[in-house]
């Protein structure tokens, strides 16, 4: 019997161990371009590096038929059959949803499953999958449902029977022997589960081992990172700390000395004064939030002819050309636009509820000083609790998809830019100007899967330019109507992409990715084109608007004012994988799970993204 029960055991232990490794492979093989495979050598040090982690996954589903063979061992067969096949199904289910999920997702967003669907999933359903087209969601339920019943039946097949004939005629001690072994074997699993007996357990960063972000990808095991993504949701101090404490104000002082050397403002002028900015102290504003618009669409940055009216207005407004978006997603994009707060890499902010009720914000400080706050938004606004955070920051009114006819909402994201860009319209057309507002505008149209009411044949071989290519003309007839309204002359607009741009697609450089435009347009600006070479980021928005119109914003300790020649001057954007500072002497990256340094240009240091990703993640752990 002892040998049947080595034997079972380890032949379980071997199966998930061959599953996570054949997963590997299969995804080094669909991704080989993507992440940097150059040859066999990156393929074998992919699988050799990650090969300690996928034993710890095949230790964690190894426990449960540890004790199901216990029970077989003690005169339960019956009972221990059903159970065993019953775990069959289960386990595969994990295996098969876990590893298609993250085959699709990784070549969408650049990253190996976390908690990050999860909690799109568990805010609104139909949104998550917004992003993929009918087709898409059948043939993937078909494969992973096909995927299950192979792994499911193989398992049931030839592992569940190892060792079964043996245990009835087992005597009382070779039973408490076997028992005893099927125990010591299960314990020892703590081994590969840990990832050995060193003080150090296993986590993302012992499998990291290149300067290349992709291959370090790749030998991440899916499964492992999602339950470390979901056990590791708060202490974010201890996550990103990087860097001895008393080691970060320092690094801090030396970003900010580097970051003070910068172009002269707009307007030209030693101390800020919004006097020389706006005609009027207390303007309409209106923020336009572009989803997925980067600088890479407007000819003025240096991007392609696809985004024509936003470049017009980039050139007849006030443009910031070094400009970057400080995440991948409008979830973790909104708090930095809307109330100063970068991105952390692993969370999104408003999955804390608690957390984003306490963070200071735009909108709130405009109610207390008098202005009306409306937000627009022809989606979901339950989506990734989003309405949960515009209620808490200050908005007064939300109109969202539920407030639009069902015939208008016709797009996968709920109605489409132009009518939701008609309904914000309607809004300034009819009020009558005693009252200021701030009116917030996201568009959504030109996300996957770019599905548009727009054809436009410059752009027929690529459904991403066609889609921002409509939102482009649908923002270039709102501000036709703005400026031909009675709100133009005492009205303020801020455009600025949510997040990371959505095209072009496979840019190495990270920030390139995040390079986004932001303009300042409208009436109530007293000069203009111009265009600022000042360093900046989305959490820097609100210092800036704030001090515009003469508000505090002493509150936002992560936010600059643009336009201040006596404040510091610098970018920071974050991914699930890094977090980087962007100054004018380059931009200094660093890895977000083990703080190693991934680029350090000269006159940079890699202690920047390290300090101020060390003092963010202290900030979110006080709130």
């Amino acid at each position: 019997m002892p040998g049947s029960i080595l034997s079972r055991i380890a032949a379980v232990f071997g199966w998930f161990t061959a599953l996570m490794v054949l997963f590997k492979i299969i995804f080094i093989a669909v991704y080989a371009s993507a992440i940097g495979i150059t040859g066999l050598s990156d393929v074998l040090q992919v699988l050799a590096h990650g090969f300690p982690m996928d034993l710890s996954v095949a230790g964690y589903f190894t426990l449960v038929p540890v004790l199901l063979t216990v029970a077989r061992i003690w005169g339960a067969p019956r009972v221990a059959g059903i159970a065993g096949k019953a775990y069959a199904w289960i386990s595969s289910t994990v295996l098969a949803t876990v590893f298609a999920a993250d085959l699709v997702l990784y070549g969408y967003w650049g990253f190996r499953l976390d908690m990050t669907p999860v909690f799109y999933l568990t805010t609104s359903p139909a949104s998550a999958m917004a992003s993929a087209r009918w087709w898409e969601i059948a043939l993937g339920l078909v494969g992973i449902v096909s995927l299950i019943s192979m792994l499911a039946r193989g398992y049931i097949k030839w592992i569940l029977p190892l060792g079964v004939k043996h245990f009835p005629a087992a005597t009382l001690r070779q039973r408490s022997r076997a028992t005893a072994l099927a125990l010591t074997l299960g314990a020892l699993l703590i081994i590969p589960i840990r990832g050995g007996l060193t003080v150090s357990t296993m986590n993302p960063g012992r499998v990291y081992f290149s300067r290349r972000p992709g291959l370090n990808h790749a030998a991440l095991n899916p499964l492992f990172n999602l339950l470390y993504s979901a056990s590791h949701q708060q202490d974010f101090s201890s996550q990103y700390g990087f860097m001895a404490p008393d080691a970060v104000d320092p690094a801090l002082r030396s970003l900010y000395a580097a970051s003070a050397t910068v172009s002269p403002v707009f307007p030209p002028q030693s101390a800020f004064s919004p006097d020389s900015v706006l005609t009027t102290p207390r303007p309409d504003v209106c923020i336009l939030i572009l989803e997925s618009f980067s600088a890479h669409l407007l000819p003025v940055q240096g991007g392609e002819p696809v985004a024509l009216c936003l470049d017009s207005i980039a050139r007849a407004g006030v443009l910031f050309d070094n400009f970057y978006a400080s995440s991948f997603r409008t979830d973790r994009a909104l708090p930095a636009i809307l109330g100063g707060m970068p991105a952390i890499p692993s969370a999104s902010l408003m999955k804390f509820t608690d957390k984003t009720e306490r963070l200071p914000a735009i909108a709130s400080r405009m109610r207390d000083a008098g202005y009306s706050t409306r937000y627009f938004y022809g989606g979901d606004a339950n989506f990734t609790n989003m309405n949960s955070y515009l209620v808490s920051s200050g908005f007064s009114e939300i109109v969202s998809d539920r407030d639009f006819p069902l015939l208008e909402r016709t797009g996968k994201w709920g109605a489409h830019d132009h009518v939701l860009l008609s309904r914000a319209t309607a809004d300034i057309d009819g009020r009558s100007g005693k009252t200021p507002v701030l009116r917030v505008i996201q568009t959504s149209s030109s996300h996957e899967p770019f599905e548009v009411p727009y054809s436009n044949p410059a752009f027929a071989g690529s459904p991403q330019k066609n889609a921002f290519a409509y939102t482009d003309s649908c923002v270039g007839a709102f501000m036709r109507a703005l400026r031909q309204s009675a709100a133009w002359e005492r009205t303020l607009v801020v455009i600025v992409p949510d997040h990371l741009g959505a095209w072009p697609t496979g840019l190495d450089d990270p920030a390139a990715r995040h390079h986004v435009p932001l303009i300042l347009t409208g009436g109530a600006m007293r000069h203009a084109p111009a265009r600022i070479s000042t360093y900046g980021s989305q959490n820097d928005i609100a210092a800036t608007l704030l001090a515009l119109l003469r508000l505090p914003h002493a509150d936002f300790p992560f936010s600059h004012n643009l336009l201040d020649p006596a404040a510091p001057h610098f970018a920071f954007f974050s991914e699930p994988g890094l977090a980087a500072t962007v100054t004018p002497q380059g931009t200094a990256v660093i890895d977000a799970a083990t703080g190693n340094r991934l680029a350090e240009p000269a006159g940079t240091s890699s202690d920047w993204p390290r300090a101020y990703l060390r003092r963010l993640a202290e900030y979110v752990d006080s709130l």
